[in-house]
């Protein structure tokens, strides 16, 4: 007789697309990178345009909560259930993790680049507060979007708590 994740095929997809996430934000994550590093121009702009530091702060996040937490996702939603011998709780909570993860991550991304570029730009000709007003509506979404991800997060730990949870008693 098998184990219920083994034959639970929808679990082990979703356990799968955060790994292949995983994949995905770390090829982003170090080509950007490289990128910053190796183009002079680039380079110049995001060390001293002023707000040009907020596209570090994109290429952190794609590194951090894509590549690192996708693969710690990953990793526990396979070990878990086989440690404790159990099923994960909720498939639908993995799921809707994956998703506001993906959705508050690539937000807070796009939103940090954005504001890096057009407060570098705007620095050229604006003064520091008029460059503050142009990059603050852009910093507001990314709150939103963090918020999504911490959501996220929350919704992980409870799942995992919850699979966990019963297993004493068995």
């Amino acid at each position: 007789m098998s184990a219920p994740w083994e034959e639970d095929r929808e679990y082990t997809r979703y356990t799968l697309m955060f790994i292949y996430a995983c994949i995905l934000y770390a090829i982003i994550g170090f080509s950007w990178g490289a990128i910053m590093g190796g183009v002079s121009e680039l380079r110049h702009f995001v060390d001293q345009r002023l707000h040009g530091n907020l596209i570090v702060r994109a290429h952190t996040h794609v590194n951090l909560l894509g590549w690192v937490e996708m693969a710690i996702f990953g990793a526990v939603y396979y070990l878990v259930p086989r440690l404790i011998k159990m099923p994960i709780y909720s498939l639908r909570l993995v799921k809707v993790h994956f998703w506001i993860h993906n959705i508050g991550l690539l937000g807070m991304v796009i939103l940090f680049t954005l504001a890096g570029v057009a407060g570098g730009i705007a620095s050229m000709e604006l003064t520091p507060h008029e460059v503050e007003n142009v990059i603050r509506p852009y910093l507001a979404g990314v709150g939103v979007f963090g918020s999504l991800v911490l959501l996220a997060n929350v919704i992980w730990g409870y799942n995992i708590f919850r699979t966990c949870k019963p297993w004493h008693k068995k």
